[in-house]
């Protein structure tokens, strides 16, 4: 599912059940590090910690790199390889990572979250107001796609592209998203200084989303030949 708004060069794996250990498959096994880094967490949120692991294992078998542990890093974020970068997610029903080589792709930021209402009170908390208004704008025409869910997925999705750059905080109300509801597609126009990317400041990220199966994922990618882009780039 991820991999359709990904492009190619960068190396998606997904669940959508958990990957149980399997000594034939050296990817699922989890590292003790691992273990230990979950052992204060409830048994459902350890189970998502190794499954989406594991499929992180699996994208970088495929770019020809052995099982390594993947730790968190400071607010979460995983800590990649040499010469990698990646994302992960996971939510109800649903684990994937995305990786690729830093020689060719900046960043990447993944996201997954269930088809469903946000809780009460949260789209006020996450949403600037022309966002909020958009929102309501796009429920009146595809009352399918959960808007308001979409748009914290793509909120989220920015973080993680903007973290590993900066390693600086960025608040929801930092970003003002404009989702494109026929191409599928989204714009993130930052609202304050963005990283600098060759040299100039980068202040927009673009990225694409997909709706299906009770999921809305959404990715973006920032590969090296230009500063954010919603399609594919690189040729395997």
């Amino acid at each position: 599912m991820i991999e359709e708004i990904l492009p190619s060069g960068v190396v998606p794996a997904e669940a959508f059940d958990e990957l149980p250990p399997d000594p034939a498959e050296p990817a699922t096994l989890p590292f003790p590090e691992e273990t230990a880094a979950v052992a204060r967490a409830i048994p459902r949120r350890q189970r998502e910690f190794a499954t989406v692991r594991a499929c992180a294992r699996r994208a970088l078998g495929a770019l020809g790199l052995p099982p390594v542990p993947l730790l968190p890093g400071r607010r979460g974020a995983p800590r990649w390889p040499e010469g990698v970068v990646g994302s992960m997610t996971h939510c109800d029903g649903y684990r994937a990572a995305a990786v690729a080589p830093a020689s060719h792709i900046l960043a990447i930021g993944i996201d997954a979250e269930p088809n469903g209402p946000l809780p009460d009170g949260v789209l006020a908390a996450v949403a600037l107001p022309r966002e909020r208004e958009q929102v309501r704008a796009l429920g009146g025409t595809d009352p399918e796609v959960h808007w308001d869910r979409l748009l914290f997925s793509a909120k989220e999705s920015v973080f993680k592209t903007w973290y590993p750059l900066t390693g600086r905080e960025l608040d929801f109300d930092e970003a003002d998203i404009a989702l494109d509801p026929a191409a599928g597609t989204f714009t993130a126009r930052l609202l304050v200084p963005g990283p600098v990317v060759a040299g100039r400041p980068l202040d927009v990220f673009t990225g694409r989303w997909l709706a299906r199966d009770g999921l809305v994922v959404t990715a973006i990618t920032l590969n090296r030949r230009g500063p954010g882009h919603p399609g594919p780039v690189l040729r395997p």
